[in-house]
């Protein structure tokens, strides 16, 4: 697993992840949207969720693109800012 280290601006997707996340009406849960990506073939478990959301570690486009399809928003909300 690839971590990254904490400095401006790596895995930008982390904190509009949790953000979308819990916008959400009602809100997901990293359990719950695990069970989303699950649903569409991508493993991450909650701890991952959390390690993205947190910046610890980098999420791959695939997993972009399925967490942006799970919450329902675009995959450029993700990257905006």
């Amino acid at each position: 697993m690839k971590k990254t280290t904490r400095t401006a601006n790596r895995n930008v997707v982390g904190a509009r992840i949790r953000e979308a996340r819990l916008k959400q009406r009602p809100s997901v849960s990293q359990d719950d949207l695990a069970g989303r990506l699950a649903g569409l073939g991508v493993s991450l478990d909650r701890s991952a969720i959390s390690r993205i959301e947190s910046q610890e570690r980098y999420a791959m486009d695939y997993e972009v693109s399925a967490i942006a399809k799970a919450l329902k928003v675009s995959i450029s909300s993700l990257f905006e800012g």
